[in-house]
């Protein structure tokens, strides 16, 4: 089915196919995040609470946000220290939301921070044609790398407004240095980076990308490494070091402290760090019915499949690793620390039109200049490496085994539908997911849904709040027999309409979850007690995110996957084409409550219920 999947990261929404890319020497001064009026915020935060608390608990927290509100209380003086930190900072918020959701979080990359993004299956099944894709796909990043450093650089616009480029000049030669406490970023200066990565049976390789004269190797010079590679690639009975990368960050942490140590190790490491990008030359999958094809798929793509497949093929520290698997998968795996949806589509949409140009491999029309061979990078391995390996290998054929993946192409209709009845696609998505949601639990739940801030000075994400009264409504109504149809048409409109009016509150910089988060780290920077409104039941349960969802509606041809925030939750990305609907839904076996193919199915049977209640009311609008 992913042969023709046209999709969805993250970890999300943006919508790459209306950006406007255009090469200037100026642009427009991007201008700063607002600060949000925490009146207002704080309004919006109790009318998400009402569909999700009881009258008692949502009582009780009004009267906490009117007691933390009060003249000269901790609101206003918290208010007047967030405006300062905006006006010394380049953004109020980036760095915050960077160190407490991504730095600081301890669980493992793979599912629970990195998403993949799933490419079309390529048209070659064995190495071959493995190697010469893989040096097209190199060539094309690096044409899309001298595209953003040349002097007019990439500029993109959304809705005629400029979008900030400040993280693709962080795409390339950066990577996650892990710690006991906290991980940071390691950046290289990307125009001194002068090699890329390469894995290929668990073993890492250093591929110069450019001559002794500043220019790129051509895609023959790089498929002539890819060939001396693969020679010196056989399979062997070394530790598959990658594999650390999936642990928990703290036990990686204390695997990295020990393993750079050795001098040879601490190398190798640091070429891996200092290089561009990751490529994985992946080995084969085990072979899946056409059904099946696409959800596993996206999970060998997510997280390379457990300790014996492809797995330890990997350094998921890496901001980019590209995958290329020997039978026509491929796809990439980001970390979101220091990269988004957005711009990563962006990316791999000029790479993908690289490789579309031309043949595969052209064939060489001068001598080959005589470079260096890949350098093989070597690790000793200790017996406490050895221990360290064996731990991760468990822990993460463990969170392997619990991920539980459904990707599906709803083939009924895609976002031409309710643009037709002016409504907003990506609100009548959410719409429709809140509905299946509830047939399948009897209530609703904290729902967020991620959106690109780079309409602002060094913006990166947000998250919408999609539970609302307006949807509790229509879902209480829409298998309800005493209410009419157009009474419940009413109520989707109203709820369609709920949705879209507080996304454009977050897009404008107005976020109860960006406030929230500055206010914490507010009274942690000055010292002050963490107010008692933050503390209650009612911010644990809205905060609780058991629908974690994301939309990016881009002309790549993609699928993009990744894990529940919470162990009884689920993940669900959307990838709305004009007439299809690519979803991929995942959940965690461990909990009895979710089912990645129940609530598959009960989204299908809410899209097209959905849509007969649209045609049964407003029949000839379509």
């Amino acid at each position: 089915m992913i042969r023709h999947l046209m999709h969805c990261t993250a970890p999300l929404r943006a919508t790459i196919s209306s950006y406007t890319l255009r090469s200037f020497h100026s642009a427009p001064p991007l201008p700063r995040q607002p600060v949000p009026d925490l009146r207002k915020v704080l309004a919006r935060y109790l009318r998400s609470l009402q569909p999700l608390v009881s009258e008692d608990e949502l009582e009780s927290t009004q009267e906490l946000v009117e007691k933390f509100l009060r003249p000269r209380g901790q609101g206003e003086e918290l208010q007047k220290l967030l405006h300062k930190r905006a006006e010394r900072t380049d953004n109020w918020l980036t760095d915050w939301r960077h160190e407490c959701i991504y730095l600081e979080n301890h669980l493992p990359l793979p599912v629970h921070s990195s998403p993949a993004v799933i490419l079309p299956q390529r048209e070659y099944n064995d190495w071959v044609g493995q190697l010469r894709f893989a040096s097209k796909l190199i060539c094309g990043v690096l044409d899309f790398k001298a595209k953003i450093e040349s002097p007019g650089g990439l500029k993109e616009f959304w809705r005629g407004q400029p979008l900030c480029p400040d993280q693709y000049h962080k795409f390339f030669g950066s990577c996650r240095e892990p710690g006991t406490k906290r991980d940071r970023i390691l950046f290289h200066p990307s125009h001194m980076s002068q090699h890329v990565t390469v894995c290929k049976n668990y073993q890492f390789f250093e591929l110069n990308v450019y001559n002794s004269d500043g220019s790129p190797l051509t895609e023959d010079q790089i498929h002539q490494q890819m060939l001396f590679l693969r020679a010196h690639s056989k399979k062997t009975d070394k530790e598959p070091v990658g594999v650390l990368t999936t642990d928990h960050r703290n036990s990686w942490g204390r695997a990295y402290s020990t393993l750079i140590r050795d001098r040879l190790n601490r190398e190798s490491v640091r070429s891996i760090q200092r290089s561009m990008f990751t490529v994985c030359l992946d080995a084969t999958a085990l072979k899946f019915s056409e059904d099946l094809y696409s959800s596993r798929t996206a999970a060998q793509m997510l997280h390379g499949g457990g300790s014996h497949a492809n797995s330890g093929n990997r350094w998921f520290d890496k901001t980019l690793q590209f995958v290329v698997g020997e039978d026509g998968t491929c796809g990439l795996i980001y970390d979101q620390a220091t990269a988004d949806a957005s711009a990563v589509l962006t990316m791999l949409r000029h790479v993908l039109d690289y490789c579309s140009e031309g043949p595969d491999l052209l064939p060489p029309r001068t001598p080959l200049i005589r470079i260096p061979s890949p350098r093989k990078l070597y690790f000793n391995f200790p017996p406490e490496i050895k221990q360290h390996v064996e731990q991760a290998k468990q822990n993460l054929d463990i969170l392997v085994n619990d991920l539980d993946i459904c990707c599906f192409s709803f083939p009924d209709f895609g976002k031409r539908f309710p643009r037709s009845y002016n409504m907003s696609p990506s609100a009548f998505l959410q719409i429709c997911l809140q509905l299946a949601y509830y047939r399948l639990h009897g209530e609703l739940c904290a729902t967020s849904e991620v959106v690109s801030l780079r309409a602002f000075h060094h913006g990166r994400s947000d998250v919408v709040r999609c539970s609302s009264p307006e949807a509790l409504e229509f879902v209480e109504a829409t298998d309800d027999p005493q209410k009419s149809a157009e009474e419940k048409f009413l109520l989707l409109v109203k709820a369609i309409d709920s949705h879209q009016a507080t996304t454009e509150q977050v897009l404008q910089g107005q976020s109860v979850d960006g406030a929230i988060l500055a206010l914490k780290m507010l009274c942690l920077s000055s010292g002050m007690a963490l107010p008692a409104l933050f503390m209650d039941t009612s911010y644990a349960v809205s905060s609780h995110w058991r629908l974690f969802t994301g939309q990016v509606s881009s002309p790549v041809d993609c699928v993009m996957c990744y894990g529940p925030l919470v162990p009884d939750g689920y993940s669900v990305c959307f990838a709305p084409s004009q007439d299809t609907i690519t979803v991929c839904v995942s959940a965690f076996d461990c909990c009895q409550e979710t089912d990645a193919e129940r609530l598959s199915d009960s989204l299908q049977g809410a899209l097209r219920d959905v849509r007969a209640l649209i045609v049964k009311c407003r029949p000839g609008e379509e």
